[in-house]
């Protein structure tokens, strides 16, 4: 796990000592991606110039150091992530008499440049990666992201200038940067709390999009193109799912699932896994500890707050696996204190609320290991959000009704506040259980897509936080972005798939790897990914959907592997979130800091908000008549970034 930047630049030529200068420059504001070696590479002629952070996972010795170049010399890469399956294409190599200096991923993915070619590489390659390639033949940069997007690369133009990196800041640190924050973007992030790729927050400046691949030159800039799509693998397994026993499929998925978490454990440094204690972490968890020679390592966080804390869980499931296993129950102060870091961290506004404590659980599980196993990606291949079936059901249920009937129980909905539902829910739930998945929030969020005319326009509701947020972003457009553009949409005949679908292609790179990835590296801690692992993507796609959704219960043939390693009774519960009171702190202890970032004047003096309607949900929240926690989160998180975008700027 690293970090790189670079530029390729048009003009006049630049001496090779001020172009390394430069790459270095970018490539140190990517010290905590990579805190154990840097390098830099230049070739005045050609104007490109690439600079490197590493963190040593694999060969530890200077053989690994990076930019590297393949063994002919043709190539040049600077690199960040892993490739997994580096082994198996390294004896394929040796065949075709290839020699290697030590024994790094790195140097197997240049040989397999060399003999494949860039896309016949990319497509034999099983990892997380992002890349800068220079083809010193072609003069022909080539920029590639893996194919469910876990790392990150930005890039864009300053003038004749092509910028490229791990994070924003490395492009900052040019001297030719210049751009302007997207109104548009800024749009787009209120809904979704999120800058959706292919746009980021600047103008100019894009993300790579997930399974793609960008070649540059001097002279031409092609379009990203990809070299593999979760669009075909989602139609096609939907059109010809498998025909399989339950017994078969859970055999099937128990094996594949087994290789994807070993070949996440080849390391030359200590490894260990998150454990939440949900169904995705156990089952990782589980089957990483069925293969290994000893005790894994596995770290949870909890919190005194019950509704918020799973730690009690996660500890029964490393009791019963006979895991290591280390937990830490943080304080709100503790947890809170994380917050003025967090714009830093993720460098771009971003403000789901669980980034603190996935920061928190990261800096646990450095302070034992350098690689760690999580369980994302299991909700959106196996059903698991509660979207995908309450979603469902209701759309079966009031899609049937007149719309004018509907929007008159969308009303009544919300005579209650959230807070008098969960008073009224929690009632129930003393005599139905699985009531407690239902929150006030949850059922003012279904008061505002009842009226809808279609079950994909409720979803558009569901993933939403601001539904207009051109009227509070001024002169902004938000941008089509593929939950919004039916150009996008996968060809699926069900409501629930096309939800998964569009989950994968953007909450799911968008959000939630976002958010693994910087908290991970904040701490320069790897996170590896098994449920993502493409093999398992293509097969749960093939899967007929009442093997994820049975009875009214998602993650169906996921839940059997695990039963096959954890007893039923240690994982079924109502499913959590990992989350915080962030509603509960902007009325008491982070109110201050609140209201100062949420300041009239301050806002105003910004000059990118519509205020009025900002500070009306900020006095309702204070007021307890309404939980605007997740809609001011996008504001503060924006504002506080803005600050440090503000401080960095005058300190240059």
């Amino acid at each position: 796990m690293c970090g790189f930047a670079g530029f390729l630049q048009t003009g006049s030529i630049v001496a090779a000592e001020a172009m390394a200068v430069t790459a270095r420059r970018m490539a140190d504001t990517l010290s905590h991606r990579g805190p154990d070696d840097a390098g830099t590479w230049a070739d005045p002629a050609a104007g490109i110039a690439l600079g490197h952070r590493r963190l040593s996972i694999i060969d530890l010795s200077p053989e690994g150091h990076q930019p590297m170049a393949s063994p002919s010399g043709r190539y040049v890469i600077a690199y960040n992530g892993e490739v997994y399956n580096f082994e198996s294409l390294r004896r394929e190599l040796d065949r075709e008499g290839f020699r290697w200096r030590g024994h790094s991923d790195t140097e197997v993915m240049l040989a397999a440049f060399e003999k494949w070619g860039v896309v016949g590489a990319l497509e034999r390659f099983n990892g997380m990666f992002a890349f800068a390639l220079w083809d010193r033949a072609e003069r022909m940069l080539h920029l590639a992201r893996d194919r469910m997007g876990e790392k990150p690369l930005y890039y864009g133009w300053a003038g004749n200038t092509l910028l490229f990196g791990s994070e924003l800041k490395a492009l900052r640190a040019h001297p030719a940067w210049a751009s302007r924050i997207s109104r548009d973007a800024l749009a787009a992030y209120l809904r979704y709390n999120y800058v959706p790729a292919p746009y980021s927050i600047y103008e100019g400046i894009s993300k790579l999009p997930a399974a793609h691949y960008l070649s540059i030159s001097a002279a031409r800039a092609g379009d990203p193109q990809p070299y593999w799509s979760l669009r075909t693998v989602a139609e096609s397994g939907h059109a010809d799912p498998i025909d399989r026993s339950d017994a078969d499929a859970i055999e099937e998925l128990d094996t594949l699932l087994r290789d994807a978490v070993r070949i996440r454990t080849v390391a030359d440094v200590p490894v260990g896994v998150f454990l939440s204690g949900g169904i995705d972490s156990s089952t990782v968890v589980a089957l990483m500890q069925a293969q290994a020679a000893g005790p894994v390592k596995s770290f949870s966080i909890g919190f005194a707050e019950a509704e918020y804390n799973e730690a009690q869980h996660a500890k029964a499931v490393a009791t019963h696996l006979g895991t290591d296993h280390t937990e830490l129950y943080v304080t709100p102060e503790e947890a809170m204190s994380v917050i003025p870091s967090l714009p830093d961290t993720y460098d771009e506004p971003f403000a789901d609320s669980s980034q603190v404590p996935t920061v928190l659980v990261s800096k646990l599980a450095r302070s034992k290991v350098t690689v760690t196993l999580s369980g994302d990606g299991g909700d959106e291949l196996f059903c698991g959000y509660t979207r995908y079936f309450l979603g469902r059901r209701v759309w079966n249920t009031i899609g049937r009704v007149p719309r004018p009937v509907r929007t008159f129980a969308g009303r009544a909905l919300t005579s209650l506040s959230p807070n008098s539902w969960n008073t009224v829910v929690g009632n129930v739930a003393r005599v139905v259980p699985s009531a407690r998945a239902i929150t006030g929030h949850r059922l003012h969020k279904l008061a505002e897509v009842l009226g809808v005319p279609s079950a994909d326009i409720m979803y558009q509701g569901l993933v939403s936080h601001w539904s207009e947020p051109e009227s509070i972003v001024h002169a902004s457009r938000e941008p089509r972005t593929a939950v919004m553009d039916p150009e996008q949409w996968a060809d699926l005949n069900d409501f629930t798939a096309r939800m998964m679908y569009l989950d994968a292609l953007t909450y799911l790179p968008d959000d939630i790897l976002v958010k693994v990835d910087r908290a991970s590296m904040s701490v320069s801690l790897e996170a590896r990914v098994p449920l993502l692992d493409h093999r398992v993507v293509e097969y749960a796609w093939r899967l007929p959907l009442t093997m994820k959704l049975r009875n009214d219960q998602g993650k169906w043939l996921l839940r059997q592997v695990l039963y096959r390693y954890v007893p039923k009774h240690l994982i079924e519960r109502p499913k959590m979130g990992f989350g915080v009171p962030i509603d509960h702190w902007l009325r008491g202890p982070l109110r201050g800091w609140a209201e100062d970032l949420l300041n009239e004047k301050k806002l105003e003096a910004g000059g990118h908000f519509q205020v009025a309607a900002i500070r009306e949900k900020w006095a309702e929240h204070l007021s307890g008549a309404r939980n605007w926690q997740y809609w001011l989160w996008d504001i503060l998180m924006f504002q506080a970034w803005l600050d440090l975008q503000s401080t960095s700027s005058a300190s240059r």
